[in-house]
């Protein structure tokens, strides 16, 4: 029942609001940590990237299912920017998934099923107190408090490598691609995301205590950029698999 985990047929959701923390790692640490298939995508081929996505997701279901058989459920997920060559030859772009959290145990089980993104149990608060954004959990460590910017406004953690907030947009999305790998396999696993929205907004970080990021074993961490988002349809299509030879 392997096939499974594969995203064997579409999905829909709406995503209320995503926040996005994104680090910056040396390149040549991150490599190690994403399957041989993939490549890291660069910022000057120095830098590579870890995000952590926080989704307050609703109406999560097979696409075409009425909303009301959807499920609901708050995501966090740790994600590596990277890119990916098909057997035809064309270049993707896309996001490589280290593991997923959810506040859900039902989600848990249909997300480790169905997909092969490492989902686990925690405890999740997130509240929204005026134009600050706070996300907490106990069990695995992590609390972000992010202050949400004046439109217009748009400024970068100190230390970020990006220059500016357009350079940092480039690894805001969207990323129309997310790949698994079977190792014993040899096999690739491609799903398509189709996005209707997409516009980031960037907010100042106040805190990010992410444990999950600093136990990679990778040294000279530095916050890189932050955004959120509001009311998003989000639809991932049916997933397709391609052998890969080095």
């Amino acid at each position: 029942m392997a096939w499974l985990a594969h995203h064997p047929f579409s999905v829909e959701a709406h995503l209320a609001r995503t926040t996005v923390v994104t680090f910056a790692v040396p390149a040549t640490e991150l490599q190690l940590l994403i399957p041989e298939c993939l490549t890291l995508d660069t910022l000057n081929d120095s830098w590579g990237f870890v995000a952590v996505a926080m989704v307050q997701t609703t109406a999560l279901r097979p696409q075409g299912l009425p909303v009301w058989l959807g499920n609901d459920f708050f995501l966090i997920g740790y994600r590596i920017f990277v890119r990916y060559t098909t057997t035809a030859g064309k270049r993707l772009r896309g996001l490589y998934i280290l593991k997923s959290e959810t506040d859900k145990v039902k989600m848990q089980w249909l997300g480790n099923v169905f997909t092969g993104y490492r989902y686990s149990t925690i405890d999740i608060q997130h509240v929204i107190l005026g134009n600050r954004l706070q996300y907490e959990s106990r069990k695995a460590g992590l609390s972000i408090q992010v202050d949400v910017l004046p439109v217009g406004e748009a400024e970068l953690p100190t230390g970020s490598p990006f220059a500016d907030w357009q350079q940092a947009r480039r690894f805001a999305g969207p990323l129309p691609f997310t790949f698994s790998y079977d190792s014993h396999k040899r096999q690739v696993g491609i799903v398509e995301g189709v996005r209707e929205e997409w516009q980031p907004h960037p907010v100042r970080v106040n805190q990010a205590q992410v444990p999950f990021v600093e136990q990679l074993g990778v040294s000279n961490v530095q916050l890189a950029s932050a955004f959120t988002m509001t009311d998003i349809p989000y639809r991932w299509k049916k997933g397709r698999t391609e052998p890969w030879r080095a």
